[in-house]
């Protein structure tokens, strides 16, 4: 049985169940554990958590320093297209949006590379919309062959694919890919994606067996805090990385924590509520859980959050960061406040950011371990 089928025989209502009857008691046993299970995680991240979160960061920082070293990866995300073939209420790329539509040529996205590189990075993040027929296999190809050499870490994160799509992908250089389900819940999930092969919720969330079984280094899940509620999303987040770790063993984990942003012609951020949307301080209670419960999981923050968030939040379980991001085909040679698939939060130059990172005691990477021409 696959990850997805695992995934799939959960009660979503009963994890509901389970976190809002945690105590203090489960709490404070899930804190003196030294090997976690789901059920810790389910008290760290319930609201009885809440009044300990200092020791929860504690200990997080101790986990992180230990595994990680004082370490940030830095990487960066480079948006090549913001055609899409998908209805979805939350994103600004949807297709009912009346946006210009931009792909990138292999010329344009060179000159992306180049400013990119011109800042410093190193670990790449190719960001598409959905859109298959137009912005494919073909073009995927074309663009790894003309920009590998250039990137240290290649990472994608696109529409689900085919495993043989990925295993071609691999041999092109691709490092890792990120594919995040949104939301576990089947019914959230529909009524959010109302158009579009985004409407499947099973090939999405089998697309993570897929990259798995062909071999990519790194699996990047996550969902989308304030689609549904953000505790059981995370519990499913959990579980889905330890499944992924236990079945392919050869490839790393990340995850990722995007909380829902404003964005142009974004029709649900308006309906989220507090039992949906986690504020910034159960943000944090939810990072330190992930690094209590999983010591070896990557833990990735983007520009989404604020500066003094992810300020205070560097040293405290996270493990990776994008920095100067632009959300729009184009965005770093030709800056623009149009076209964002949503609304960044932290828009310092990558060199308050580095800065920043330095004065927390901790060293940018700017590499990955593990370079292509190393294969």
């Amino acid at each position: 049985m696959g990850v997805a089928q695992a995934l799939l025989k959960e009660d979503l209502s009963h994890i509901a169940l389970q976190l809002h009857s945690k105590t203090a008691h489960d709490v404070e046993r899930a804190l003196a554990s030294h090997s976690r299970t789901l059920d810790d995680f389910m008290a760290l991240v319930s609201p009885a958590a809440a009044p300990y979160l200092e020791e929860m960061a504690a200990q997080s920082q101790q986990l992180t320093r230990h595994r990680f070293g004082n370490t940030m990866q830095l990487f960066v995300p480079l948006y090549l297209s913001n055609l899409c073939a998908n209805e979805c209420s939350y994103c600004g790329f949807t297709m009912s949006n009346k946006i210009k539509r931009t792909t990138l040529s292999l010329a344009e996205t060179q000159q992306e590379i180049q400013a990119i590189k011109g800042m410093g990075f190193s670990q790449l993040l190719l960001v598409t919309g959905e859109h298959e027929t137009k912005v494919g296999m073909p073009y995927f190809e074309q663009t790894l062959q003309a920009i590998r050499a250039e990137i240290s870490y290649l990472m994608m994160e696109v529409q689900p694919l085919k495993q043989s799509d990925y295993q071609r992908l691999k041999c092109l250089g691709l490092d890792a890919v990120l594919v995040y389900q949104e939301t576990y819940s089947p019914q959230h999930y529909a009524r959010y994606h109302t158009r579009g092969k985004k409407q499947d919720f099973l090939w999405r969330l089998e697309a993570t067996d897929r990259i798995g079984r062909a071999g990519i280094d790194k699996i990047g899940i996550g969902a989308l805090l304030g689609l549904g509620d953000w505790r059981v999303d995370s519990v499913m987040t959990a579980l889905h990385g330890q499944l992924l770790q236990q079945h392919y063993w050869r490839s790393r984990v990340s995850i990722s924590f995007p909380r829902l942003r404003q964005c142009e012609g974004n029709s649900h951020n308006t309906e989220a509520s507090q039992s949906t949307l986690p504020n910034e301080k159960q943000l944090l209670q939810l990072i330190c859980a992930h690094r209590l419960f999983n010591p070896h999981v990557e833990l990735s923050l983007s520009t989404r959050e604020s500066a003094a968030f992810r300020d205070g939040a560097m040293t405290l379980g996270v493990t990776s960061m994008s920095a100067a991001s632009q959300t729009q085909p184009g965005g770093y040679t030709q800056p623009s406040t149009a076209l964002n698939q949503f609304d960044i939060d932290d828009s310092r130059p990558v060199s308050m950011v580095v800065s920043a990172i330095q004065q927390q005691g901790l060293e940018p990477i700017w590499k990955d371990w593990m370079p292509f021409t190393a294969r």
